[in-house]
């Protein structure tokens, strides 16, 4: 449905909140005022919002972010998000109204996404690729961080070296093969044998199929692994 409020209107926006922890009937839809960016925020006309583990976990009252919301309720979810700048605040250099943005924003305890409109900061947000769909890009970037992150922070993967990646088809993997071999290393990834053409037309080299193929058997020489399965697959991975 096309998101059509002006925001200059005094009209006011729609959004989820809950007031407390549980399952989905905790979760209801409320009018406010369409909020004013100021300093380095910028208001979103949202167009997706992605929906995580970590959303559902929280509204359960599970983890993290839970502890971090708690007692600040209500609270509006959502941390994935896209849309168009409509109004930036006054500190804001990188962004202007009309831009194409897409973030992970307000994490852990501003979130905010499931709504007409948003505010983030700025550094949040990134521009969405003109052939990228705006809606689709609204379920990119949690996924892409993680495998950003796991891959070139915390494990500093280099051309040349060798990675295994666990469940390369997945949410996280298929981004995290698509990231290493941009970066030039040479990528191994665990899938079912129906993900074997969808990994192998990004270019992945190996492909193990982790339902007939033990990859401790298979691998060596691995200068990185990525576990997104965890559990008894991350234990093996170790040797």
């Amino acid at each position: 449905m096309e998101n059509t409020v002006d925001p200059n209107s005094g009209h006011a926006m729609r959004h989820v909140v809950y007031d407390h922890f549980g399952d989905t009937d905790v979760l209801r839809i409320e009018s406010s005022t369409i909020p004013e960016p100021s300093g380095e925020d910028v208001l979103l006309r949202v167009a997706g919002a992605g929906l995580n583990p970590i959303d559902w976990k929280t509204r359960k009252g599970l983890g993290f972010a839970a502890r971090q919301i708690e007692d600040h309720l209500p609270w509006t979810p959502g941390y994935d998000v896209s849309g168009e700048v409509i109004a930036v605040g006054a500190d804001v250099t990188t962004l202007a109204p009309g831009d194409r943005v897409m973030g992970m924003v307000g994490f852990p305890a501003g979130g905010g996404g499931y709504s007409q409109y948003a505010v983030a900061r700025a550094d949040e947000l990134a521009i969405v690729p003109e052939e990228l769909d705006l809606v689709t890009a609204g379920a990119l970037p949690l996924a892409a961080l993680t495998a950003w992150q796991a891959l070139f922070e915390v494990a500093e993967l280099e051309a040349g070296q060798k990675v295994l990646i666990h469940a390369g088809a997945g949410g996280v993997g298929h981004f995290a093969v698509q990231f290493a071999l941009e970066r030039g290393a040479h990528v191994i990834a665990t899938a079912s044998a129906s993900n074997r053409d969808f990994l192998a037309a990004f270019g992945v080299h190996e492909v193990i199929d982790y339902h007939t193929t033990d990859v401790v058997d298979e691998c060596y020489g691995l200068d990185v692994v990525l576990d997104l399965v965890g559990g008894e697959t991350g234990k093996r991975s170790l040797h």
